[in-house]
């Protein structure tokens, strides 16, 4: 006598409902509703706003932003604003000095925060939980401290209204050293460096090879902030360079708002111009500078 099996029946499930397995409802892709397209349209527009004003308000004259309310449409002399701003502040000359101080001041600090972030991370010396304490600590103390006997220095170099009284002091960077370090305890295994000694690599083989390439999208958003910081420093260069010398672009658009009633709209047309190469490096890096950061939250 044979015995068929029949499969068991499925249980009924209720019309509109479909049961998805559990792994494809884990892993499925998240859809965002329209309130979260709502906030992030109201944070988009948030962020923009102070951008799209400064270049509303570079397009009147101080009349109309004098009065209540403020415009919040486009004018007709934007142009001829930018015109005027990079003509009386220089600015042409205050790009290339800037370019060149935040460019230099940048690659110096990724190039030793990598380097001071690697020794203490990676290597074993007496005192190194101390030193690393120090250079945290370092962190903690104003800036505005310095700026005296930083300016005695330069008085004494004769370096007043020359770029490297401006370089020489960022040429560190105490969070630079910290960012690094925290980032190649995760992103550099202590195996890929034990096999390179194993090979013979001494310490500088093992930096320029292993250290750095693991470190690139580290080295690229750091070397973005501290590019974007030394740009837009404007206390000390104001200190020490002048606008008739060798200015910076905050130097220079500071140099604007002279005189007994100062031109606001002149003003905001310098700054704009001033913002105007962060946006367009961001641009086009940008794609870069936060793959850098996600892969190292993943990393962290």
């Amino acid at each position: 006598m044979t015995t068929t099996l029949n499969p068991p029946t499925p249980p009924e499930q209720k019309p509109g409902r479909v049961r998805r397995p559990k792994a494809a409802r884990a892993g499925g892709t998240l859809h965002a509703g329209p309130i979260a397209y709502l906030i992030l349209a109201l944070f988009t527009i948030g962020s923009l706003f102070p951008l799209v004003w400064t270049a509303i308000a570079a397009s009147r004259d101080n009349q109309r932003l004098a009065q209540n309310p403020p415009p919040f449409w486009f004018g007709s002399g934007l142009f001829d604003k930018l015109e005027i701003a990079w003509t009386d502040a220089n600015l042409g000359e205050a790009f290339i000095n800037t370019t060149f101080v935040a460019g230099v001041s940048a690659i110096t600090i990724v190039t030793l925060s990598t380097i001071a972030g690697f020794a203490f991370a990676k290597l074993r010396f007496k005192g190194r939980n101390a030193m690393m304490l120090i250079v945290i600590g370092t962190m903690m103390v104003p800036p505005q401290l310095s700026v005296i006997p930083l300016y005695m220095m330069v008085a004494k170099l004769d370096w007043s209204d020359q770029l490297q009284a401006v370089i020489l002091p960022s040429l560190v960077s105490a969070f630079g050293v910290f960012f690094m370090r925290q980032y190649l305890i995760q992103a550099l295994p202590d195996e890929l460096i034990e096999a390179a000694r194993v090979d013979g690599a001494s310490s500088w083989r093992v930096i320029w090879h292993i250290v750095f390439p693991a470190a690139r999208p580290a080295m690229a958003v750091l070397g973005m902030l501290m590019f974007v910081q030394t740009w837009n420093d404007f206390l000390w260069p104001f200190l020490v360079l002048t606008q008739n010398g060798n200015p910076t672009v905050q130097v220079a658009v500071a140099g604007l708002g002279r005189g007994y009633t100062p031109d606001q709209s002149l003003i905001m047309a310098g700054a704009l111009l001033g913002t105007l190469p962060l946006l367009v490096v961001f641009a086009i890096f940008g794609k870069q500078i936060v793959g850098g950061i996600m892969q190292g939250a993943v990393k962290g």
